[in-house]
């Protein structure tokens, strides 16, 4: 196929905005502030955050030249199917960084939320909700891409996934507007898919990617440490682990290898 007849599929989605910002405290807290004036779904990239945050309020590094954009929008259905719009983000994310990078095979997703390059962590994503009770009024969808330089290892908590970029793993540079053209288009691929056919086909493609499907992990919540086998996800998304006590179920943890 050639390169025109491709491009296409990489056009922006239509209706959704466009924002680009030479700097904000976060893009998540951004969106959240224009969340209620947004006629639709829109992205907001930002060229630097002052106060970058990860899951559970970590902070995340996020220096000039790495990714770090969020998109807003109305989900459909509950608050736990919106949950899984996450698995949707994992998904276009390692579509977007195979197609810009070539190297499909040194990605990987880690449950819950990360990407792998090369088995260090290259990506993250965070979900917060507005709204509460049976629906969501908006929710936004953070994600960071160490495009250009990964944070000092040095500065991470103790059992933190070794941090990485894309181009000091594969050489390639990448603008942050330029990824923010192949992750839209990609995420609104997948949303479709989503919205159309439900978790069961995203699921399957989740696995598919999976870092250390079929070996032993260790899962850590806030009351427990548990070990076993990564079996699989649950049909609502949650991780499976065969353990010596049996069959495990985690909605919610932190993982480590």
């Amino acid at each position: 196929m050639s390169a025109e007849a491709a491009a296409p599929s990489w056009a922006w989605p239509e209706g959704v905005e466009r924002h680009v910002l030479d700097e904000v405290e976060s893009t998540n807290a951004e969106a959240q502030r224009r969340a209620p004036g947004l006629a639709g779904p829109a992205w907001i990239l930002a060229r630097r955050q002052t106060a970058a945050r990860g899951r559970r309020g970590r902070a995340w590094a996020s220096p000039e030249g790495n990714f770090a954009a969020t998109l807003v929008l109305r989900p459909k259905g509950t608050p736990a199917e919106a949950a899984l719009l996450s698995f949707v983000a994992a998904l276009a994310l390692h579509e977007a960084l195979s197609t810009l990078t070539g190297r499909p095979e040194a990605l990987s997703l880690k449950w819950p939320n990360d990407v792998l390059l090369n088995g260090g962590k290259v990506s993250g994503i965070l979900l917060e909700s507005l709204g509460s009770g049976v629906s969501i009024a908006h929710l936004a969808i953070g994600i960071g891409v160490n495009l250009a330089a990964a944070p000092d290892a040095a500065a991470l908590e103790a059992g933190a996934m070794r941090p990485v970029s894309v181009r000091g793993e594969t050489g390639i540079s990448v603008l942050p507007e330029e990824f923010l053209d192949f992750l839209a288009a990609a995420f609104a691929r997948h949303q479709q898919q989503f919205e159309t056919y439900g978790f069961s086909p995203i699921r399957t493609a989740w696995l598919a990617r999976a870092a250390r499907l079929g070996e032993r992990i260790t899962a850590r919540t806030g009351s427990e440490t548990i070990e076993g086998i990564f079996d699989s996800l649950d049909p609502t998304g949650a991780l499976v682990l065969a353990t010596s006590q049996g069959r495990r179920v985690i909605p919610a943890a932190d993982v480590f290898f």
